[in-house]
């Protein structure tokens, strides 16, 4: 790696990556808190399973709804403005979950904070992309999305503590938790005003040498790419092979907020735990999962191997939910759910290494949202499907057994289509470290 390409990345890595963790770490905690309100929250409004599996899932209806068109949105007005308004709009919201009284209340809501977040994962996607060439993408993808794991490992304790301030000035415990845990995403909107660029070419902190050569390396890219293969919007939106990564996403995904809205909840059903000893025994399993993110992501940009590193944790991730689900015992099933947490977690960074390298431009926009938000109506079935069979059966079982299947089959999918390398350009030829 030449002395300019060292100097550009490193430049690059420690100007945006810490910021756009801050704002995802962020974000998914705004998104999954209600795993923690539901500890309180769910007796007081006297919430079923099924009410609070279908409540926490509507919000990827709307996420579903407006994710393409934010994603679009996105690249015509500049990723800046955009994720202002995103974050703006979802820090309000979510803070106003703190009003519902009812179920109707709480399905509105919901809704309309995933109309409000649309946009955001798949918008930051895209925007890495203006950033970072394709031999650097799994491991950039993977310390961004360690944000989940994180969030969880600090978001879980302190969620858990804040439920304790139940009474202060009037407010129920779930109430505080959704108004404090919002407040951070009003207030880094308009950091995002003041500190993101747009893409390279208006990056004043960079030199006109280093500007030059990102752009030119990331142009050079995008020429290889569209030499193989170059797509409209409609027709990535319509390619067999963005479908079934759509596809492949839906059960990465359900195995997700199946386990991250529910685990709180199993694992107060070991009986005898504070809900703080609950907060710190959720973290374990996102603990080992952000340890698995960056260094499977790493791996596979040192290996410039895509099709195993997607595949393999997401054996994982099935096959540490299925032990989970044949036990009772505490012990064993939080170490099958810590295995699953590395499956899950592991697959994400690698898994999007596949789209950026098919698509360019527009297409790219349209095809990430539509890959996102068709994986992520999985956010509604996983919950939903969870809380059903657990009001059905009594028990967690059947519900860690469905989601585990539906990994299975992105499993089976992600082997049957492969990836070819030569879509990466010059990732191939990277000696990046």
């Amino acid at each position: 790696m030449d002395s300019v390409e060292t100097q550009v990345m490193s430049k690059v890595t420690k100007r945006l990556l810490p910021f756009l963790i801050v704002c995802y770490f962020i974000a998914y905690l705004d998104r999954v808190n209600v795993s923690f309100a539901a500890l309180t929250m769910n007796k007081d409004l006297a919430f079923t399973a099924t009410i609070f599996g279908w409540g926490s899932g509507i919000f990827f209806i709307g996420y579903f709804i407006f994710e393409v068109p934010s994603n679009i949105a996105l690249e015509r007005f500049g990723a800046r403005l955009w994720i202002f308004r995103i974050m703006l709009s979802w820090g309000i919201l979510s803070a106003g979950m703190a009003l519902i009284w009812d179920s109707t209340s709480f399905y509105v809501m919901r809704f309309l904070l995933g109309v409000a977040e649309a946009g955001f994962f798949p918008g930051i996607i895209l925007f890495l992309t203006y950033w970072f060439p394709a031999a650097y993408r799994a491991r950039i993808v993977g310390y961004f999305m360690a944000a989940i794991p994180v969030s969880s490992i600090i978001g879980a304790p302190l969620s858990s503590f804040i439920l304790g301030l139940d009474g202060v000035l009037g407010l129920k415990g779930w109430q505080w938790l959704f108004i404090l845990e919002a407040i951070p995403a009003v207030l880094m909107s308009f950091a995002v005003l003041a500190y993101l660029t747009d893409g390279p070419t208006k990056a004043h902190w960079l030199s006109a040498e280093e500007r030059e050569w990102l752009s030119a390396r990331l142009n050079d890219e995008r020429q290889s790419r569209e030499s193989i293969v170059k797509f409209t919007l409609s027709q990535a939106l319509a390619h067999p092979r963005v479908l079934f990564l759509s596809l492949v996403y839906f059960g990465i995904v359900a195995t997700n907020y199946g386990l991250s809205f529910w685990l709180p909840q199993i694992i107060k059903g070991f009986g005898g735990l504070t809900n703080l000893q609950t907060g710190f025994i959720t973290a374990v399993p996102y603990v080992a999962g952000a340890i698995a993110m960056v260094f499977w992501g790493l791996r596979s940009d040192r290996e410039q191997e895509r099709k195993w590193h997607v595949a393999i944790p997401i054996a994982v991730s099935a096959t540490g939910l299925a032990l989970s689900a044949m036990t009772d015992d505490p012990v064993l099933k939080m170490s099958a759910l810590t295995l699953a947490g590395l499956g899950i977690f592991g697959v994400l960074p690698c898994f999007w290494t596949l789209p950026t390298a098919l698509l360019t431009g527009t297409a790219a926009a349209g095809g990430i949202a539509l890959i996102n938000s068709v994986g992520n109506i999985a956010g509604f079935v996983g919950p939903f499907a969870m809380g059903k069979i657990k009001d059905m059966t009594g028990a967690f079982t059947f519900g860690l057994l469905f989601i585990a299947a539906l990994a299975v089959i992105s499993f089976v999918i992600v082997l049957a289509l492969g990836h070819n390398p030569a879509l990466e350009g010059h990732a191939a030829d990277s000696a990046a470290d």
